[in-house]
């Protein structure tokens, strides 16, 4: 019995049963990762976009190393420098006014939408219009928000104050917005939902009307933010600026993190009381957190980013071009999808299968999420090993 059995037995026996995880992964470095029996892989999941600057950067890990041996943590009773700097950051590549730090992506969602409902709760309003096939986390709250039925069944009654718009489609979102709509909340691509962009007039659009009806635009950008769009954050492809945004994900390297960044004009709609997060911002997050940016200003990668997008899609487009099957190419930067007939989890399957780690995206969609800093080499090499898997889900009696 190999290692990685022993550990998948151990896994399913203790850990309750959230995900059905495949390999077993002991060690990464840069885009690859070995399992407990030494094979490697190429990572095209980075953690579902959370290595944007890959496994084990020795500047991040330097970064936590240090601060583990300094201060791991202190409670937000107190001023942190790490924190402070890190908000500094984000403030500036962002909206220009003030952060709020938590520890997940569905946190950071949460308190956008807090903090909608408290700005708007003067004028009575408090719903927030979002997107269907959208997905903003696993609360209950943001279980609510997200636009997916699968993602609610089982646990009515659910939150209310949410109403669900077409995406990409401004009219459906017009009729949503009543008296009570305090916020309209969209992501600028549906990962989950199955890597689908917004258009720039879409977005625009919202912008649009939430100004016209005085109205937050709130943009979750916890998977596609931090350059994994070939933009630092992913609304700014649009050319335009929410009131507020999240991130996590890929905000501290691996360690659990999540943000709200808001404009000026929401700055101080949080008093002390209002809201809040005993591990938040923490001095080992924040300086892991700071280590990252450091690392993808000074790497270049948010242009790598764009550079490398434009290769794996136009390697991935010739097997649209190849297989009946296989239908289209989509998404943004490294943000990539194969959406294709049928479940996507045998291809997924195919690809561990030839040594290339990659994941769904919905039922029917390929994902595909290198960290930002991945080489044109092990691009090609992956591209490879998804002919290979393509080949055999789809030519099975070529081998014949």
């Amino acid at each position: 019995m190999s290692k990685s059995t022993d550990i998948a037995g151990l896994f399913d026996q203790y850990v309750m049963g959230t995900y059905s995880p495949t390999a077993t992964v002991t060690s990464g470095h840069g885009c690859k990762v070995r399992d407990a029996d030494g094979m490697t892989y190429l990572d095209f999941t980075a953690g579902i976009s959370v290595l944007n600057v890959g496994h084990t950067h020795p500047k991040v890990v330097k970064a936590i190393q240090d601060q583990a041996a300094t201060l791991v943590h202190c409670s937000n009773l107190f001023y942190s420098p790490s924190q402070a700097l890190l908000a500094q950051r984000l403030s500036k590549l962002g909206l220009g006014g003030k952060c709020f730090f938590c520890n997940s992506g569905a946190e950071a969602n949460e308190a956008m939408v807090k903090m909608a409902r408290l700005w708007g709760a003067d004028k009575g309003k408090f719903e927030v219009v979002t997107m269907r096939n959208s997905f903003h986390g696993r609360t209950l709250a943001m279980c609510s928000a997200t636009g997916q039925s699968k993602i609610q069944h089982g646990f009515d009654p659910l939150p209310l104050g949410f109403a669900y718009a077409a995406f990409n489609d401004i009219e459906s979102v017009k009729e949503q917005v009543n008296d009570r709509t305090v916020a309209i909340m969209v992501e600028a691509v549906q990962g989950e939902g199955g890597v689908i962009a917004a258009t720039e007039e879409f977005m625009k659009g919202v912008r649009v009307l939430c100004d016209e009806k005085g109205l937050l635009m709130l943009c979750d950008e916890v998977q596609c933010g931090l350059g994994r769009t070939g933009y630092w954050f992913g609304y700014e492809r649009c050319g335009i600026q929410p009131d507020a945004f999240s991130l996590a994900k890929s905000l501290a390297g691996g360690v659990p993190m999540g943000a709200m960044v808001v404009s000026p004009k929401l700055a101080d709609v949080f008093k002390p009381g209002s809201h809040g997060s005993t591990f938040g911002g923490n001095p080992l997050a924040s300086a892991a957190a700071l280590a990252v940016l450091d690392v993808i200003e000074e790497e270049g990668l948010v242009a790598r980013s764009a550079e490398a997008g434009v290769l794996l899609r136009e390697g991935l487009q010739a097997f649209v071009d190849k297989y009946d099957k296989v239908l289209e190419v989509r998404g943004e930067g490294l943000l990539v999808g194969l959406a294709i007939e049928g479940s996507a989890k045998d291809v997924v399957s195919a690809c561990r299968q030839m040594g290339l780690l990659c994941c769904m995206a919905g039922e029917n969609v390929v994902r595909f999420l290198p960290p930002l800093n991945v080489k044109d080499d092990e691009i090609e090499e992956a591209l490879e090993m998804i002919g290979d898997a393509l080949e055999e889900v789809y030519n099975p009696e070529a081998d014949e």
